[in-house]
């Protein structure tokens, strides 16, 4: 497995634990939010999609698809922004900081991990995109 899909074999696997508590234990979390604890559904339903996620990651390291981990870092990069502006604008508790700091740092992991591998393995992949056209993905 290449460091960019260990890096997110990691990081799925991260998700996938956290998709698991909040499906089967979800008030463990929010007691660390400070939040009251709740019978709702809807965060079991973000559980669930945090498994469902994990899975696109994990699958997507051991297939070692580089253009979708590329695109990862992108969206993981987009939490803590996201996550900031809950605290900031709509007073969600600072603890939400915590996780959006977990997908920074392991989206810089990827990042620099690819930076290596594209150094390392300078030929790029060809695909096509259309009947006459190519495309070059890094």
């Amino acid at each position: 497995m290449t460091r960019p899909a260990r890096s997110l074999f990691v990081f799925g696997i991260y998700l996938f634990g956290l998709g698991l508590i909040l499906l089967l234990v979800p008030n463990a979390i929010l007691r660390v939010f400070g939040a009251a604890p709740t019978n709702e559904v809807w965060i079991r339903i973000n559980g669930m999609f945090l498994l469902c996620l994990s899975f696109y990651y994990v699958q997507t390291a051991r297939k070692e698809l580089t253009a979708f981990i590329r695109w990862t870092v992108w969206a993981r990069l987009a939490v803590i922004f996201y996550f900031a502006a809950f605290v900031l604008l709509v007073a969600a508790p600072k603890a939400l900081l915590l996780f959006g700091l977990i997908d920074l740092l392991s989206a810089m992991w990827t990042w620099f991990a690819l930076k290596k591998h594209d150094v390392a393995n300078p030929k790029r992949r060809v695909e096509r995109v259309g009947p006459e056209r190519r495309q070059r993905v890094s």
